[in-house]
Order: C-alpha cells, then sequence, then structure tokens
C-alpha cells in the first residue's frame, strides 16, 4: 500500500541515550545519564557535563532504559558535551547548599555572591561552583534559558574558567544560538588555545551557523589536538559541503541564507526566498515561535543532493539544520516546490521550539498539516488498518525513520498526519504549540502529551481513529 512519496524528513546527528533519576534523601531527583556508583560516591553525566554527589546523600538510583530521545533532530542539535567543571574542594556540600528541596536557593548563592565581590579565590571557587550546581540543576528540569542565566552570572566571578565557558556554549548550540555560542568559545580559545574540546565546539557553532570553511578550520585543529571520531565525521561531512558548494551562488533575505547550484535559474532563487518569507511569517504566526539563527537554504540538482546527503531513495528533500532540496529542471517555485519549502521550514520551527525533542511522529504530522496535506485519501486504508488491531505504536515512532522501507515509512507518515489532524481538530493548532513548549522540559514525549493534552500514547491512538471516522467515513 503506497500512501505517501516522496518523503520530506529531518535527519538525526544524535544518538540514543537511556536517562536515570537520582533520588536524593532530600527529596531531590536529578535526572541524568551514565550514572555510576562506588563505593563512596555516585557520578553521572548531564547535558552540562559530568558531575558527582556522596553515596551517602543518595537514597536510591531509578532507571530508565526507555527514555527517549529525538531523532528528528538537525545540525542544531549535535553530539555536543563539555568537559566537566574542575570540583573546588567541598564541591558537593556547596552544591547540596545550592539546590535543595527540588529548588534552587538563590538566598544562598546570593550570599556566595557577597563574599566573592572581596575577590578572595576560595569565595570566588564556591560561588562558581554553587551556579555550576544551580545551571545543572536546572537543565536537568529542562529550564534551559535559566541555566544559561546561571552561568553567565558565574563568568562574572570566574570569566576565565574554561569548563564554565565550555559549559556556557554547550546550551547556547543546544538553543541554535550559534552566534551566541561563540563569545564563550572565543573567549575559552583565548584561556585555553591548545584543547580539542573548545576547537571541537566552535566547529559546531560555525556549521549552525553556515559557515563552513570556519567550521572546517576549527575541526580540523580538534582533530590534531585530538583524534575523536565525531569530529572526524562533521570534518567529513563539512568538507563534502564545501566542495559542493564551491561554485553556487548565494542570495539572503532577513531569515535566510541561500546557496543555489550554478544552473539555477536567479529568478527561482528570488521566488523561492520570497515564498520561504512567506512561510516564515505564516509559521511564527501559527507556531508562536521565531527561530534565532538565518535559516541556511541549499539547493541541489538531484545528483547533488544524492551525493551530499546519502539519504534513501525514497525522500525527497532534507532538514538537518540546512534546508536541502533538489530543484533540477525548475524555473518557477511549482505548486510541489511550495509544499516541501513549507514542510521543510516547518521542521525548523517544530525543532528549535522544542528544544530538538520533539519526537519523529510529531515532527512530520505537524509538517505535512502546515504544508497543506489531509488525511482524506488514506482515511479508508488507516482504519482498515486500525480495524485489524494494527495501530502502530507511537512510542515506537520516536526514533529515526530512516532505515525504514518506502511501505513501512508510507505509514508511519500518513498515521502521523492523521494523529496530528486529530488533536488540531480539537483543540486548534494552539495545542500543538503548547505541546512543543511542553516538550521542551518534559522527560518524555508521551508525558509531555499526557500534561498538555491529557492525553496517553492509546489514547491518541483512540481519539486518531474516532476522527477519522468522523471526519472521512461518513
Amino acid at each position: 500500500m503506497r500512501l505517501l512519496a516522496p518523503f520530506l524528513v529531518t535527519l538525526s546527528l544524535a544518538l540514543s541515550s537511556a536517562a536515570d533519576t537520582i533520588v536524593l534523601k532530600n527529596g531531590r531527583r536529578i535526572v541524568a545519564e551514565n550514572v555510576t556508583e562506588d563505593a563512596s560516591h555516585v557520578t553521572y553525566q548531564t547535558p552540562a557535563g559530568q558531575m558527582s554527589i556522596p553515596k551517602s546523600a543518595v537514597s536510591r538510583i531509578e532507571h530508565d532504559d526507555s527514555t527517549y530521545r529525538s531523532a528528528a533532530t538537525a545540525a542544531a542539535d549535535p553530539p555536543v558535551s563539555a568537559a566537566p567543571v574542575e570540583p573546588v574542594r567541598g564541591y558537593e556540600d556547596v552544591a547540596m547548599l545550592a539546590v535543595h528541596g527540588d529548588s534552587v536557593d538563590y538566598a544562598y548563592i546570593a550570599q556566595l555572591e557577597t563574599d566573592a565581590r572581596s575577590g578572595a579565590l576560595a569565595a570566588v571557587a564556591k560561588v562558581a561552583a554553587a551556579h555550576h550546581a544551580a545551571a545543572q540543576f536546572l537543565v536537568a528540569k529542562g529550564d534551559t534559558d535559566a541555566a544559561i542565566q546561571q552561568y553567565r552570572q558565574a563568568l562574572v566571578f570566574a570569566p576565565e574558567n574554561t569548563g564554565l565557558l565550555l559549559n556556557l556554549a554547550v546550551l547556547y548550540l543546544r538553543e541554535s544560538q550559534f552566534s551566541a555560542a561563540l563569545d564563550p568559545l572565543e573567549r575559552a580559545r583565548r584561556v585555553s588555545p591548545d584543547t580539542a574540546d573548545v576547537a571541537k565546539l566552535t566547529g559546531w557553532a560555525y556549521y549552525g551557523a553556515n559557515k563552513m570553511n570556519e567550521a572546517i578550520e576549527a575541526w580540523t585543529r580538534a582533530e590534531r589536538l585530538r583524534p575523536d571520531p565525531e569530529v572526524e565525521q562533521a570534518l567529513a561531512k563539512a568538507q563534502r559541503d564545501k566542495a559542493e558548494e564551491e561554485s553556487y551562488r548565494e542570495g539572503e533575505t532577513a531569515h535566510f541564507d541561500l546557496k543555489y547550484y550554478g544552473g539555477a535559474a536567479p529568478d527561482l532563487a528570488r521566488e523561492l526566498l520570497r515564498v520561504l518569507e512567506e512561510d516564515f511569517r505564516d509559521l511564527e504566526s501559527q507556531l508562536d515561535y521565531t527561530p534565532v539563527e538565518a535559516i541556511p537554504v541549499i539547493l541541489y540538482t538531484e545528483q547533488g543532493f544524492a551525493d551530499i546527503t546519502r539519504a534513501p531513495g525514497w525522500v525527497g528533500a532534507l532538514n538537518d539544520g540546512r534546508l536541502r532540496i533538489p530543484v533540477q529542471g525548475l524555473t518557477h517555485v511549482t505548486p510541489d516546490l511550495a509544499r516541501v519549502l513549507k514542510h521543510e521550514l516547518t521542521h525548523s520551527f517544530v525543532g528549535q521550539k522544542s528544544h530538538n525533542r520533539a519526537p519523529t511522529w510529531l515532527q512530520e504530522g505537524v509538517a505535512q498539516w502546515m504544508e497543506g496535506r489531509r488525511s482524506s485519501s488514506e482515511a479508508s486504508a488507516l482504519m482498515d488498518r486500525g480495524g485489524r488491531g494494527l495501530v502502530p505504536s507511537l512510542g515506537a515512532m520516536e526514533g529515526s525513520w530512516m532505515g525504514l522501507s518506502s511501505d513501512a515509512a508510507a505509514f508511519a507518515y500518513a498515521w502521523s498526519l492523521a494523529a496530528v489532524e486529530s488533536i488540531i481538530d480539537l483543540g486548534g493548532v494552539t495545542d500543538i504549540s503548547r505541546l512543543l513548549d511542553q516538550l521542551a522540559s518534559a522527560p518524555s514525549a508521551e508525558i509531555a502529551l499526557k500534561e498538555t493534552l491529557r492525553l496517553s500514547y492509546d489514547d491518541l491512538n483512540q481519539q486518531t481513529l474516532a476522527y477519522l471516522k468522523r471526519a472521512y467515513l461518513r
């Protein structure tokens, strides 16, 4: 059964990882990855770095191997991490005082700031440690903006602390604020010019900002300082992009940086930018969100698209942080191309608004809905499969679809659209916007769905079947 082709997708550069919850005796809960323990300490990894706490402070560790990691992320969410901040003597005591009762003790941190204004090294180290602990806690809670402010405040007192600078840069990168990430990275480079972590993150910042030459230079330096498979892969990809795009023409608007192969008509490029700007304003209004950075758009020949993306044959366009679209033979924006543009641009909005945590079924469902696609032609087939107990598992549709066959992908796309249609039918696009906001901080996609719409995955599947019957099979 062929439901939909070609497909328009996002491509992940991140890997899945399970998360655990460390429950402390004071009631605080820390969501972290790679939790290990020895006789005296529990060590764990968070997006803010590696930390440890005394085992005597831990009540239990809750393991969760099913925690989701969206594969609908883009280059905006690269596999980046910062080296751990060097803990000061007695860090655990400072951390426990800075964060307790499942909240940040801002009064305690304010007192440390007062003490640190004396310039005493021990006082400065303590306030930096307290802000780092608070930032780590806020990251685990999903409040990245507040965590960024904690790091910025820590750097007021310890401006040359490379660990703090790198952790701040990581948070900016995960927020797709690539230009903002370059400031702490440049400061870190001046402090630690021969540090591979600085060069690696600088490469991601430049790549996200669509500055390919600078990204290649940074990653080449990182590889020279310390060989790294992630850097090697990213560098090879950037070099392919550069080689393909060296003869490309360029154009830009307030929200887009365009590159297109020499055979493409300049009139097509101008019209395409105009259409994208119109789509940008529409999505900005509907989703109540404005991406921070200019969005790169690359127009390819069919062969150029295949060579660069190396995507399955059923992929018709792709968004991996850059909108990659084959336009060979076109002289103007056709209705089909207009739908592709709206679809791929939607991925950028959905990904960034959800902090790159939107599951693939939601990414693709919203993107199809925004391009104007509806379930009318597929409703009967979907209902037939539902009647035979073949309703898909939304949990299994959270991750990457790139390994699916064309038939399996067709069904995944069709069901995702129907599920999103059912949500919008009851609550409008506002419910989608609210769900994306909740995803930014919820521990899982299904929990976000429950907290926003009071629906489990099973509930949503049943709601989708009822909607299809009501809307299309009267």
